[in-house]
């Protein structure tokens, strides 16, 4: 039994975004609605080998109390790396660990990461083998295939053979990124392939899923489907995973957009001589502004506004004055 067993059905997760999902940006959508489970932005197990302890990677993987049930999203293509990594986790407090096979980013596949490793279901075992000797329970996201929508049914097979906890499914190749409408048509045998090969294992659906209710929808069309990830979701609606379908007012984006900008300042700049990992750039800010920023007469000039400041207090200054005029 591993935590995966006891969350609820459906259960939700935040899915790993490079430069998003930070344990600044989690707290603020479990201010906002709280998914059943977290996961880091993907961490690099070469880095982590070569310099372990270096900021960048330790600020991907930080973490704290309140955000359990955290698993660590990891990606590479050396077991040995892997199994190292795996072993400094176990003792970090995460709940589990993630496998990244379905990235499609360039400079990831050109060196057989991501979804590279559909194409090396050898070391793709192998990998999966090496990670699980930490004894943390392991998990994979990956995607249908890497050119064709058929390797699934080789594909995925391989994956469930090895016993993960959790197998994520992006419903589309590597080849179709997000181009094409997800696959839901093959969710019954997907579901069909795990009860015949590992019944253990929970498969959780990614891919256009946007909000609590849509995922109810598809999960009472397929009971046997485990969890849902939802994505890019979470700026269009920061409160996708409120049961009641919740659509923000304008006050409560503000609202939640100014504790957004005081956990960047408690994580980012008060303490950037005892924890310089945890001050990223600046800039890394300003791709929220649309999730907060939007839907009312103006709203587009006010970013414009917005991404000409170089502080939060310059923001929380331009957010008041647009505000009160």
């Amino acid at each position: 039994m591993t935590f995966w067993d006891n969350l609820p059905k459906p259960f939700f997760v935040l899915a790993p975004m490079e430069d998003v999902t930070d344990i600044v940006f989690r707290h603020v959508v479990a201010r906002a609605a709280r998914p059943d489970v977290f996961m880091t932005e993907f961490t690099n197990t070469a880095s982590y080998c070569s310099e372990k302890g270096n900021f960048s990677t330790r600020g991907r993987l930080e973490h704290d109390a309140s955000e359990q049930p955290i698993v660590a999203q990891i990606w590479g293509t050396n077991p040995d790396n892997f199994a190292t990594m795996a072993a400094g986790l176990a003792s970090q407090d995460f709940a589990g660990i993630d496998i990244n096979m379905g990235c499609p980013a360039k400079d990831v596949v050109k060196i057989g990461a991501g979804s590279g490793l559909i194409r090396q279901p050898d070391t793709a075992i192998k990998i999966i083998q090496a990670t699980k000797q930490a004894g943390l329970p392991v998990s994979v996201k990956t995607r249908l295939g890497f050119s064709r929508v058929n390797e699934y049914l080789t594909w995925l097979p391989t994956l469930l053979q090895q016993d993960v906890a959790n197998l994520t499914i992006h419903l589309r190749t590597r080849r179709e990124m997000s181009k094409v409408n997800a696959h839901y048509e093959l969710i019954p045998e997907i579901l069909a392939l795990r009860d015949r090969i590992s019944p253990q294992t929970k498969i959780t659906i990614n891919g256009d899923v946007q909000d609590y209710t849509q995922a109810m929808k598809l999960f009472n069309e397929h009971p046997g489907i485990d969890g849902f990830m939802i994505g890019r979701g979470i700026f269009r609606n920061p409160y996708c995973f409120d049961h009641c379908n919740k659509t923000p007012s304008q006050s409560e984006l503000l609202e939640l957009f100014r504790y957004h900008l005081d956990q960047y300042d408690k994580y980012r700049q008060i303490m950037p001589n005892e924890r310089p990992e945890l001050v990223r750039n600046f800039d890394s800010l300003k791709h929220f502004f649309k999730i907060y920023i939007k839907d009312f007469p103006g709203a587009a000039d006010l970013r414009t506004e917005l991404y000409s400041c170089t502080t939060t207090n310059q923001i929380r200054d331009a957010l008041n004055n647009w505000f009160t005029k």
